[in-house]
């Protein structure tokens, strides 16, 4: 039975409309592992968790946006099912976007603002296991404002294709670099260009390609990001490099909004959770790509080379490092001791009240830090 669990293909998972969050409501967590539980009237009890007791299902039950999700709703046979369910959201979070082919593959592009935007253009990209979709709101400001923004879904990430591992690409860095090359081109992105990195896995591979293409950068942002040798690696991507469980972990519905919502002060609204556990309801694809990435990633190598590659004496080029203050992977010390390597370069702008992702967390004063970098 155990093996069968591990290469189920797709975790179903009944996830009632009925379930609320509440974005930036302060959920009570600890440095200890916590359990949150919630009933239709109480929200916000929390309880500290017996770190020796091992709960196989605790991926589900820990969740603050899915906790509720799991209940049965009144009609089973209506809204019951995951087929149901991704017939109620599969139209959700493409706010902006449309499918660019580059080479074999094709990828799921959002844009904003015009090409002849009199700000210049700027290129975000997203980190591990979420998408594009977290720059939905800055983009849509920042358009406004004069910019023109890219927004790519990473291959194997969010609605951009999710080739097996194998046939065509095999989600090493090199093959992440050589496709975000090819996708710029068709793009017809131009040079210099503003780039904006955040997160981490194939966010550290935005940070790695800057190091190797910094004549195509003008100012480079980076937002709550693994930049120095002592970046913790979270839990998520240590259980992935672990035979079978990996697997099984991999295939979790809602790994990334339970990423999301692990490194930030808040929950997320069920609207949005809706939107990135959507891929990993439709098919097994995106677990399986980010199986793979993690295990072919050389995580401490990487934040390796990007601390030492954005020193003084290899980088000279503006750097905003615009922080949340609340992350829950990586503490404010990582932000501060990478300014440290470049001072002169690099200005460090602490965002209150946000966590890991500053740009889901609290996008109107990325912006402004944005706005006043750019």
């Amino acid at each position: 039975m155990v093996f069968s669990a591990v290469f189920t293909p797709t975790l179903n998972l009944a996830i009632s409309s009925s379930t609320y969050c509440c974005r930036r409501r302060t959920s009570s967590t600890t440095r200890r592992v916590v359990t949150v539980r919630a009933s239709s009237t109480e929200k916000d009890e929390s309880k500290d968790k017996d770190a020796s007791a091992f709960n196989p299902f605790g991926f589900v039950t820990d969740n603050p946006s899915s906790r509720n999700a799991i209940q049965l709703p009144e009609n089973p046979a209506e809204d019951g099912n995951v087929g149901q369910m991704l017939y109620r959201i599969e139209d959700k979070g493409k706010e902006y976007g449309s499918y660019v082919k580059s080479g074999k593959l094709r990828w799921f592009v959002r844009e904003t603002g015009s090409a002849n935007g009199r700000r210049g253009t700027i290129v975000f990209l997203h980190g591990a296991p979420t998408q594009s979709f977290s720059y939905r709101v800055v983009m849509s400001q920042l358009s406004d404002a004069g910019f023109h923004c890219f927004a790519p879904d990473w291959i194997g990430f969010g609605f951009s294709d999710k080739p097996q591992p194998g046939y065509g690409f095999n989600y090493t860095e090199k093959e992440f670099h050589d496709a975000l090359d090819k996708l710029l081109e068709v793009l017809g992105v131009k040079s210099p260009f503003f780039l904006v990195v955040q997160g981490f896995l194939v966010g550290s591979y935005g940070l790695t390609w800057a190091l190797k293409n910094s004549s195509k950068i003008s100012k480079l942002a980076i937002l709550n990001s693994p930049l120095t040798d002592s970046s913790p690696i979270p839990g998520l991507f240590q259980k992935l490099r672990i035979p079978l469980y990996g697997e099984f972990t991999s295939q979790n519905a809602i790994i990334a909004e339970r990423f999301i919502e692990g490194g930030s002060p808040y929950v997320l609204k069920n609207e949005k959770a809706d939107v990135y556990r959507l891929p990993y309801l439709a098919s097994s694809g995106p677990g399986f790509a980010l199986l793979e990435a993690a295990r072919k990633a050389n995580f401490k190598g990487t934040f390796s080379e990007i601390s030492a590659g954005f020193t003084t004496e290899r980088w000279d080029k503006p750097i905003l490092l615009a922080w949340g203050l609340s992350d829950k992977y990586l503490p404010q010390s990582v932000a501060e001791q990478f300014q440290k390597g470049n001072p002169a370069q690099i200005q460090l702008k602490l965002i209150e009240g946000a966590g890991h992702m500053p740009q889901e967390d609290w996008p109107e004063k990325v912006v402004d830090a944005f706005r006043m970098f750019f």
